[in-house]
């Protein structure tokens, strides 16, 4: 496994500004930086696989080191397909830690030779969840500080339908 070469695996829907923020700071650390998308069928998105991916590369088109990849499989199959060696977890609060360091121990068991780092969002990033924003946008309130202005355009038009 390749330790210049890491992943950031999540759902990102939608792609929040505390996703981009860590994407960002990765792609100064590694090489080469896979953003993972998490296409599973059954959990209900507001946005489809391909929506999220479409907002991703327009928010990190200026990125030369980071790609942007659809995957429905386990997030190690991914690792061990693309010889990546170091899987990225944002962390908010001692709940997000609970929970990234129990699948931090899982991806360990099915993969040892994997590394797991745990980067812990700005301040500012604090509050922003892809679920908070998906329940104000609901209610039409302002997201516009949490999100991008193209997660901001394709928000509206989900609720305007």
């Amino acid at each position: 496994m390749n330790n210049k070469i890491a992943m950031v695996p999540g759902t990102f829907d939608p792609p929040t500004n505390g996703h981009t923020d860590i994407f960002l700071r990765a792609s100064s650390m590694f090489e080469k930086v896979y953003v993972v998308i998490a296409d599973n069928k059954a959990k209900k998105s507001m946005f489809t696989a391909l929506e999220r991916k479409e907002m991703l590369l327009e928010i990190l088109k200026d990125v030369k080191n980071i790609e942007v990849v659809i995957w429905d499989g386990l997030v190690v199959d991914f690792a061990k397909k693309n010889n990546i060696g170091v899987i990225i977890r944002g962390v908010r609060s001692s709940n997000d830690f609970t929970y990234e360091f129990e699948l931090a121990l899982t991806y360990k068991q099915l993969c040892p030779e994997i590394e797991v780092l745990f980067m812990p969002t700005k301040a500012e990033n604090l509050l922003v969840r892809s679920s908070t924003i998906k329940e104000l946008a609901s209610f039409n309130a302002d997201v516009s500080e949490m999100v991008s202005k193209v997660v901001l355009e394709s928000i509206k038009k989900k609720f305007m339908c």
